[in-house]
């Protein structure tokens, strides 16, 4: 179901999706703009990817990628969408999109976020305080 005046469908696989395309799209982000293509790959090639593609040309706008053990626990990141594309609710409809589907809808989600708390808590996240632990990259 489409939110704003622009055609687009949502697509869910890695397979689906370019990782150039990704890249491009994460480049606009303050977590993975420096992110290499290659880890890119990896990391969508072990995750489910979900991305909002425009009917017109076929040009991804939307991106969001879930690892999970599909028991227990998924952990969405990596959402993003075209900084040109923003504020037309594609964001929500991407969200609403990936914990709606039945592989995840009846685990518990987690997902680090500096900015959208309010984005996020409309799918039932809660932000955690003095509970969540990250360990940074070495």
């Amino acid at each position: 179901m489409n939110s704003c005046s622009l055609k687009y469908h949502i697509v869910d696989g890695s397979e689906k999706i370019k990782a150039e395309d990704v890249e491009r799209l994460l480049k606009m982000t303050y977590w993975a703009d420096k992110r290499p293509i290659e880890t890119i790959k990896k990391s969508m090639e072990n995750s489910y990817c979900y991305g909002i593609v425009l009917d017109e040309d076929s040009k991804l706008i939307g991106f969001a990628r879930v690892i999970s053990d599909l028991a227990t626990t998924f952990y969405l990141c990596d959402v993003i969408i075209d900084v040109e594309y923003q504020h037309m609710g594609l964001g929500k409809e991407l969200v609403s999109h990936v914990v709606n589907s039945p592989e995840f809808s009846p685990l518990r989600g987690l997902l680090m976020t500096r900015d959208a708390h309010t984005l996020y808590a409309r799918y039932g996240f809660e932000t955690v305080e003095n509970r969540a632990m990250w360990k940074a990259v070495n």
